[in-house]
């Protein structure tokens, strides 16, 4: 049952971070338009499963009409929204109180601000934290959100049994930080990664939405096109084990997946994301349909 919608509302961004997962930055194409945010309402209305819409990106603020259109439309659908922002537009608290302004009535559940050295150069003074400050004054949900550089922590006592390291910092090795992040850190044999530890391939509640209308189940893996056929279709029509990619992946994690398709690929890899990552970049030209969009994998 799909309960939840995340609009990735631009692949633009202001910032171009070695840890997203989209390839991100200056240069990325793919916006929405009102048009084509107000038909993914009304098939989002004809599944009556839908409660949250998330806008994120890219940077969502860099279309901040638009954004306030999406958040009213969700609002009159009756759904909870949320946003993730970098929060550039924080200048200062008094700033950024006007940005909130016009959010603030849209009854917003949760303002989630990245407040990492990826994003800014102060950890302590920074436009995340100004944007908290005022959302706080406000009245405005908002949280800071921290994705750290990543380094080798303490193992746990049942990871050390394992042999296995134990990554800190919250990034995921997929995206541009598969190329990016993983330089150095400790590696584990391809075939430990026997299982997709963060998404729910079989039943997703969630899913992000691109302005090219792919659904994805994870960033670059796509169940489908809504500008092709409507999402409550593509939702009842489901079948994850028959998806090219989703069946191996559920059967037996990324090291399935490579072994299904013969990839050619390295002994080790830092995570599950990393070696899925890998497999998936190799396949695009394959299955163009359930790899996508090309930008997400850092191709042309």
């Amino acid at each position: 049952m799909l309960t939840g919608v995340h609009f990735l509302l631009t692949y633009n961004c202001n910032f171009e971070c070695d840890h997203c997962f989209l390839h991100c930055g200056p240069s990325a194409s793919g916006t929405f338009t009102a048009g084509q945010l107000r038909e993914v309402f009304r098939q989002m209305r004809q599944m009556n499963t839908i409660t949250s819409v998330y806008f994120e990106g890219g940077e969502p603020f860099l279309y901040y009409p638009l954004l306030l259109y999406g958040l009213g439309l969700a609002r009159e659908f009756g759904y909870q929204t949320g946003i993730v922002t970098n929060a550039y537009w924080a200048t200062t608290v008094e700033d950024a109180g006007l940005w909130l302004d016009r959010i603030k009535p849209l009854k917003v559940t949760e303002l989630s601000l990245s407040d990492d050295l990826f994003h800014h150069d102060d950890k302590d003074d920074n436009p995340a934290r100004r944007a908290h400050a005022a959302a706080n004054t406000m009245g405005v949900p908002a949280s800071l959100i921290c994705i750290d550089e990543p380094t080798v922590t303490d193992t746990t006592d049942d990871s050390r049994k394992r042999g296995e390291p134990v990554i800190g910092g919250g990034a995921m090795f997929k995206g541009r930080a598969a190329e990016k992040l993983t330089n150095g850190l400790p590696r584990r044999p391809w075939r430990d990664f026997t299982t997709c530890p963060h998404e729910e391939l079989e039943q997703p509640k969630r899913v992000h939405l691109d302005p090219f209308g792919h659904v994805h189940l994870c960033q670059g893996l796509s169940m489908g096109n809504v500008w092709k056929t409507p999402l409550a279709e593509m939702v009842a029509g489901y079948d994850p084990q028959a998806h090219p990619i989703c069946g191996p992946l559920i059967r037996g994690g990324p090291a399935a997946l490579a072994e299904a398709y013969s990839i050619p690929h390295e002994d080790t890899y830092v995570d599950e994301c990393h070696l899925c990552y890998t497999v998936r970049k190799a396949l695009v030209e394959r299955f163009p349909e359930h790899l996508c969009p090309r930008q997400v994998y850092g191709l042309q």
